[in-house]
């Protein structure tokens, strides 16, 4: 049985860049080490939950690993809190949060993510002060800061559970029933959190809405007064002085092992805190991942020999890698260009002399398209590539999205990935 390398790149599907010859910044790119992998395997275009949903990461990475999204997702901030060490009781309301930037009115934001140069350090002075200086009327919470301008926070209700069946208050997302949603457009503005409409009724959604509610205003203000924003302002830098909620759950999900779907072993190779908690609810081990250097010519060819050398450990192992995304969100088209570029002249070119691909099968594609011109992600399918094996070329000659609607594969949903790469594994 041949062993599986399962490669998500983060948002790299996108669409044509008028400025990049209307190419998308992966098609624009140069990739030969990805051009070769196509030109021997087979290609196909992905929609990674279903047609027509614009995901955000975990629902896509829990159909790409083979669940269905509908049936075991319980909301985005359960999965960050779990994997960031937070207890999460039925009836606690957990949710993802970033720090952002708002005007002096207090509800305009100028920045959503606090220009992209908030600190790990900076982010944990404040995730303190929030802490120490924050209490709400009926309820106790744990706020924890995660990796730059993210983080997780747990309320939890002192007389009665609570109900995840709330909106937002960051207004780029919204909510289809369980589901998180990207929107194209909306109000910079900070929205009151709600129960949702189907749930307006139910007394454990209003009080989570309004203890949401409290929480939101009362950090902002401990925020505003802090000394680290008070620094970062004299500096000329825009102040975390606010923090934006989205994605509440109020139970873990409960997913078959992954090991007993597919009866092999798993390892996983993850960035962010999302996909570290998937990996941990589905039963696969995480495979260590060295602290970056700041420096990707450095970082990937490290990461392509510990994932190589783990897989004498596993039958096979999910690597996700964030790069793509940020600058897509950011609709900086040519840094998403120079970073796909990167990927493949460091990740790949390092991993693929490590292996005989007789004896693997890779596979790469992501969990989203990130599309600069939307700063957001879309409903657009992202490209497959399968090579390794005994799998016959499919006549692709390139690694893009417009190759990957020729593909002998086809369109194919995201949960039917894992179930035909443990079939070419074992043929």
């Amino acid at each position: 049985m041949k062993k599986i390398i399962y490669i998500v790149l983060d948002g790299l599907g996108d669409l044509p860049v008028k400025e990049l010859n209307n190419k998308t910044p992966l098609e624009a790119a140069l990739t030969p080490n990805l051009d070769r992998l196509s030109q021997k395997g087979k290609m196909g275009l992905v929609y990674p939950v279903e047609r027509g949903i614009a995901p955000e990461s975990d629902i896509a990475v829990i159909s790409l690993l083979g669940y269905d999204a509908h049936k075991y997702y319980t909301g985005r901030g359960p999965l960050e809190s779990f994997a960031e060490g937070l207890d999460i009781a039925d009836g606690n309301l957990a949710l993802r949060v970033n720090f952002a930037t708002v005007d002096a009115d207090g509800k305009t934001i100028k920045d959503r993510r606090v220009g992209r140069n908030l600190t790990t350090e900076e982010a944990t002075l404040l995730a303190r002060e929030i802490n120490s200086k924050v209490t709400l009327s009926n309820a106790t919470f744990e706020f924890k800061n995660t990796i730059g301008h993210r983080g997780v926070l747990v309320i939890r209700g002192m007389h009665s559970k609570l109900s995840g069946w709330i909106t937002n208050t960051d207004p780029a997302y919204g909510r289809e029933g369980v589901f998180g949603v990207a929107k194209e457009k909306f109000e910079n503005k900070i929205v009151q959190a709600l129960a949702m409409p189907e749930y307006a009724d139910l007394p454990e959604a209003k009080e989570a809405a309004a203890l949401l509610n409290e929480f939101t205003e009362k950090s902002h203000k401990v925020l505003d007064e802090a000394a680290i924003n008070k620094k970062r302002v004299s500096e000329k830098k825009m102040p975390a002085n606010i923090i934006l909620s989205r994605d509440a759950g109020d139970h873990l999900p409960n997913f078959p092992p992954i090991s007993g779907l597919y009866n092999m072993k798993f390892g996983s190779f993850v960035q962010m805190p999302v996909e570290k908690g998937i990996a941990l609810l589905t039963g696969m081990e995480i495979i260590d991942v060295p602290s970056s250097s700041g420096h990707l010519d450095v970082d990937y060819p490290v990461w392509a020999k510990i994932a190589v050398d783990s897989l004498r450990k596993y039958d096979g192992i999910y690597v996700h890698i964030k790069g793509p995304d940020e600058p897509a969100h950011d609709g900086d088209f040519k840094s998403k260009k120079d970073i796909i570029e990167m990927i493949d002249k460091f990740f790949f070119a390092s991993l693929i002399p490590l292996i005989d691909l007789k004896d693997f099968i890779v596979c790469v594609t992501a969990d989203h398209s990130t599309v600069c011109a939307m700063k957001a992600h879309s409903a657009d399918p992202v490209p497959l590539l399968i090579r390794g094996g005994n799998i016959k070329p499919d006549g692709s000659l390139s690694f893009s999205e417009r190759a990957a609607k020729l593909g002998s594969l086809g369109e194919i949903l995201g949960r039917q990935i894992m179930p035909l790469l443990v079939k070419f594994a074992r043929e």
